[in-house]
């Protein structure tokens, strides 16, 4: 049959992320389109990464003219499982424009895993719940005519039709996988925008689907707490393709944890260096992990420039209240470990868990201050369906229960403070940051680390340093007048509660 895939993340959707221009293809969508064309099926793929608008999926349609349209989220970009108001828009917009051209239409994701009826209800006819490459390679089946089970019949899928949809066990076994169809994505467009912008060519891969662990703010849509490793081998083999067919220099690895196995750094690192292949990467870890045996010293034989950990609060009692399993001190040593070894480390700042006082809030800037990282990324808790976090605070959402984009930082709950007071601590935090940094580049303190983004200090550099550093005391000024200001939960806003009351900026504060 003729396939179309798709996914509804679009970059120029997403204002923070498209400023960074650090674009990536979808790897979920690229693995099951391949398992689709290795089972015989004539298979296109529209990528929305790079494409400014839905009528793009409107003429790739026109184009391929496909009977099956496929909307397969990319599992492993975390903003897809942060199902993104804006990105749910545009996939209803893509299943329309596929049912008016006569399509069946098949959605893949975890959005559509969390809220089928959602997508059932916009038109798609099937939505798989979960991991999908075997329950697609199935119903594909079904639908071709090639097999008399009934797509209802099917686990894994859910249609309109199906009484008690069931959830297909993920893939033990994913080396069996074929490798992403990266042929059929524009890389060479890819490479132009990342050599113009950053001066190296970076690509994604995974070596993990899942993970193990219990923090109790993470959603897990797709392989809830199993989780499936690639051997070191494939991985090395699919970072040699990546390298000599299209000229990539640099991967990040998207898993939650990379190699989560005992010892897979370590054979990871030895089969990089049998192979002679040198391919700066970053990739997530946590900071437990990293503190054991020769984890670091592998990750640095292996050629890791950076490696972002949750590190979430330098409060130990809601580290504690998150499920989180690690400790303050094992941050501390995971960080300075890394850094002494040549590689970059970024934390993963999150604010605003429930009963979070202002004192603990203290405690993470007073973290960021003693590790320095080399970067820091800041959010505040968000409640996702499936997961103890939204479970205690659901009542507090009222009708906006999502983001529109990365950077919305909605309170969407009664936390400890309100939404306008999140959103100027990250203006706050990141002038003290970059202006911290800045300076202990220029005095010599700086860890010697690898990081590809980091530049000799320019003047433009001192010249940023010099006003934050002087409007620093007014951000922290009124940073303090909005911890006073009165909150709900911005998803309790509604049309008869004014922008004051709720603590939110008004369209006149920009």
């Amino acid at each position: 049959m003729k396939c179309l895939f798709g996914q509804s993340y679009y970059l120029i959707f997403d204002p923070k992320l498209y400023a960074a221009m650090k674009p990536y293809p979808p790897l979920g969508t690229l693995y099951a389109a391949s398992a689709i064309r290795e089972a015989g099926h004539d298979v296109a793929l529209f990528d929305a990464m790079l494409a400014q608008s839905e009528s793009e999926w409107e003429a790739a349609l026109n184009q391929h003219q496909p009977q099956i349209a496929i909307i397969y989220e990319d599992n492993f970009n975390y903003l897809s499982k942060m199902c993104l108001g804006r990105m749910r828009q545009a996939a209803l917009t893509m299943i329309d424009m596929a049912k008016k051209r006569g399509c069946i239409v098949i959605v893949c994701g975890s959005d559509a895993t969390d809220h089928p009826t959602i997508f059932l209800d916009g038109g798609a006819d099937y939505v798989l719940l979960g991991e999908g490459e075997e329950t697609l390679i199935e119903l594909m089946t079904s639908l071709s005519g090639k097999s008399e089970t009934s797509p209802e019949a099917i686990m894994g899928v859910q249609s309109a039709k199906t009484l008690l949809p069931v959830r297909r066990p993920a893939m033990r076994d994913i080396d069996k996988l074929p490798m992403p169809a990266w042929d059929l994505i524009d890389v060479a467009r890819y490479e132009e925008i990342w050599l113009a912008r950053h001066g190296y060519f970076s690509m994604n891969l995974v070596t993990t689907r899942g993970c193990p662990y219990h923090c109790n703010w993470c959603a897990k849509p797709i392989w809830g707490q199993r989780y499936n490793v690639h051997s070191p081998q494939t991985i090395v083999k699919q970072m040699k393709h990546l390298h000599d067919t299209y000229g990539v220099s640099h991967i990040w690895f998207a898993d939650d944890i990379m190699g989560l196995k005992p010892n897979w750094i370590e054979s990871f690192a030895d089969l990089l260096q049998a192979e002679k292949l040198k391919m700066p990467f970053k990739c997530l870890s946590r900071a437990d992990l990293l503190v054991r045996g020769e984890t670091i010293t592998s990750l640095a034989r292996a050629n890791c420039e950076i490696v972002w950990i949750g590190a979430e609060s330098g409060s130990q009692r809601i580290l504690d209240a998150m499920e989180k399993g690690t400790t303050i001190a094992q941050i501390r040593e995971a960080a300075g470990r890394l850094q002494a070894a040549g590689v970059g480390v970024a934390f993963f700042l999150q604010f605003g868990y429930p009963s979070e006082t202002r004192d603990e809030l203290d405690m993470t800037l007073n973290l960021v201050r003693e590790c320095m990282p080399d970067d820091i990324g800041m959010s505040v808790s968000y409640p996702l369906p499936g997961t103890t976090f939204y479970d205690r605070v659901k009542d507090q959402l009222g009708t906006r229960d999502h983001w529109e984009h990365s950077d919305d930082l909605a309170m969407l709950y009664a936390g400890p403070f309100s939404t306008a007071f999140y959103r100027h601590l990250h203006i706050t935090l990141h002038k003290e940051f970059r202006s911290r940094k800045t300076w202990r580049k220029l005095i010599g303190k700086a860890p010697k680390t690898h990081v590809l983004d980091e530049k000799p200090v320019s003047l433009r550099d001192v010249l940023a340093m010099v006003y934050h550093t002087l409007t620093l005391p007014l951000a922290r000024r009124k940073l303090r007048s909005l911890e006073k200001a009165p909150h709900v939960g911005i998803g309790m806003i509604t049309g008869g509660m004014d922008y004051a009351s709720a603590s939110v900026p008004s369209p006149q504060d920009g």
